[in-house]
């Protein structure tokens, strides 16, 4: 960056303005901040407002710490929000240790395990470290899912805090083993893989977790996922055994709310008019068509939940689930991580991001994951660190923008090579298309684009369109992705008044603006609803404009490093 005047003057000058700053220390900083800067941090990032209009990433057994320092990244890649593990107190298991799978055991499994309904575990972290990473997430237009478990307590009764054994009434369900998973008493009422079932019809259990519920909102959340959901009964479910658990569960004010619905779940049309609900079998439809490399739009639009509206949807190529599952070599059984390489992810990616009508949710492999006969399921086997950085490749980001930029628009789904290649149109303003062939493919297909050229956000090749035809080479196996990106102006840190300089007056303007000064018309000196003005006032970055950002701006123009 060029420096605007000489180092001899400026250092005087930035002496003088320090002072000068020091005379403006009382103003209030809270002055200079805009009224929702996370719809600002938004904006900067392309964004939309509302969480079901963007993508969720399952930062899966990342600590606090670790999401917070990658959520610059997230932010770039376009994922409006992130989903946490289960955040409340847990079980120690396997002596504490922190590998997601250890010989005989799966560690990453005790986060299922509550001991009490308090924030932080020895997984993730404190409350004050779920606060701090909450903060620093909405200063980029983040929200925050956390993940909750209210099904069910730990297996080790001697685990579990005397606050939950001691609630009031009964605290659990009677210890029926689930033998049939086509009854519904005991799917609901029935203990799961041998964990304590909370007695959801008792309402000092309901008011326990709305409890912890509150805190988690107020801590900084602002949606959940409801773990085994179909597991805890209805209103309506027969009268031994209904109750009132989601009504009263459900009415707060999280923005986003989901219930974990697993391949199958009955009466998943009647939750889902209680909350959104996952597509697990969608899921499991997709992976097995990117498997077999057999892909079409019969396939990438049938969510498979009749009597469901596809907006109360939560789809995904993959889930922790599906991926963790013991696999059975001698019976040619294998979890996802085995049949579906990141290649594959992309194109499944491609082919439920694009599409807008559902929630989707990318879910981040352990870090150096990899695939098939030779690959290594849990990868560096940590629990805390992130995950593989397929979330932050060129395609996802590229579908994840799309979708950003695509909301409202309707879409049309086209079979362009049989089985081979399948385009998602989103109105008259962008495509995806998605390869699962082992060859190029040159494609001349009607298409709603407008003419023009248009160009691959992904590899940079260039499609045109002529007489409503779209002509291009989709290269084999891969994401193609097809808008014109609202141009970005380079706003550089530090010039408030964005006149493409960093110099004195801008220190000036800031002061004044924290100092509470306005133009002779009454107007603010800083439009700070303006992402443009917001982005070049906040100097250092971190999400508000204060008396740091002055002195950032003196030093720069002093030339100090």
């Amino acid at each position: 960056m060029k420096k605007q005047i000489k180092r001899r003057i400026s250092i005087l000058l930035a002496a003088v303005m320090a002072v000068g700053s020091l005379a403006f220390s009382a103003a209030p900083v809270s002055a200079a901040q805009p009224e929702e800067p996370s719809k600002v941090a938004s904006a900067s990032y392309g964004l939309p407002d509302k969480i079901e209009d963007g993508a969720i990433l399952h930062c899966w057994c990342w600590n606090f710490e670790t999401i917070k320092a990658n959520l610059p990244r997230i932010a770039e890649a376009g994922f409006k929000s992130i989903q946490t593990s289960p955040i409340n107190a847990i079980k120690i298991g396997d002596n504490g240790k922190m590998s997601l799978k250890s010989t005989n055991k799966g560690n990453w499994w005790y986060q299922y395990q509550p001991t009490d309904y308090t924030i932080g575990n020895y997984m993730l972290g404190t409350e004050d470290e779920f606060k701090d990473m909450c903060n620093e997430a909405h200063k980029y237009g983040i929200k925050v899912i956390v993940d909750i478990v209210a099904n069910h307590c730990s297996s080790d009764y001697s685990a579990i805090s005397s606050h939950v054994k001691n609630i009031g009434g009964k605290a659990f369900h009677d210890r029926v083993e689930i033998t049939d998973w086509s009854n519904r008493y005991q799917v609901t009422q029935g203990k799961l893989t041998g964990l304590w079932d909370l007695n959801t019809q008792n309402a000092k259990v309901q008011q326990m977790i709305v409890d912890y519920m509150t805190t988690v909102l107020a801590d900084g959340a602002d949606g959940f996922r409801f773990d085994a959901a179909k597991h805890i009964e209805l209103p309506d479910d027969d009268a031994s055994y209904a109750g009132n658990f989601w009504p009263t569960i459900l009415d707060n004010d999280a923005e986003f709310q989901y219930g974990e619905m697993l391949t199958g779940a009955d009466r998943a049309a009647d939750y889902a008019k209680l909350m959104k609900i996952t597509a697990d079998a969608y899921g499991s439809n997709l992976r097995a068509a990117l498997q077999k490399q057999k892909l079409t739009s019969t396939t990438a639009k049938n969510y498979r939940l009749a009597g469901v509206d596809a907006g109360q949807l939560i789809t995904w190529v993959e889930s922790h689930d599906n991926y963790c599952t013991d696999d059975n070599p001698s019976q040619n059984q294998y979890s996802s991580w085995y049949t579906l390489n990141n290649e594959q992810i992309q194109q499944g990616w491609a082919v439920i991001a694009a599409q807008g009508d559902t929630t989707p949710l990318f879910f981040a492999r352990p870090k150096g994951s990899t695939a098939g006969p030779d690959g290594n399921k849990w990868g560096q086997n940590t629990i805390g660190i992130d995950g593989d950085e397929n979330y932050y490749s060129d395609e996802v980001v590229a579908v994840n923008k799309f979708r950003n930029a695509m909301v409202g628009e309707n879409k049309n789904l086209v079979d362009v090579v049989k089985q081979k290649v399948t385009m998602i149109e989103r109105g008259s303003k962008g495509a995806v298309l998605v390869s699962v062939s082992d060859s190029d493919n040159n494609v001349n297909v009607a298409t709603n684009l407008e003419d023009g050229e248009y160009t691959d956000q992904v590899s940079g090749s260039t499609f045109t369109v002529s007489g409503g035809k779209l002509s291009g080479i989709v290269p084999a196996g891969q994401v193609v992705v097809l808008y014109t990106p609202e141009e970005e102006e380079e706003i550089i840190p530090g010039d408030v008044n964005l006149d493409g300089k960093i110099d004195v007056e801008d220190a000036t303007m800031l002061q004044r603006h924290l100092a509470e000064f306005t133009n002779s018309d009454g107007s603010p000196i800083l439009d700070l609803d303006d992402p443009k003005q917001f982005k070049a006032a906040d100097c250092d970055c971190n999400g508000k404009v204060d008396l740091q950002d002055v002195t950032q701006i003196q030093m720069i123009i002093a030339e100090f490093v």
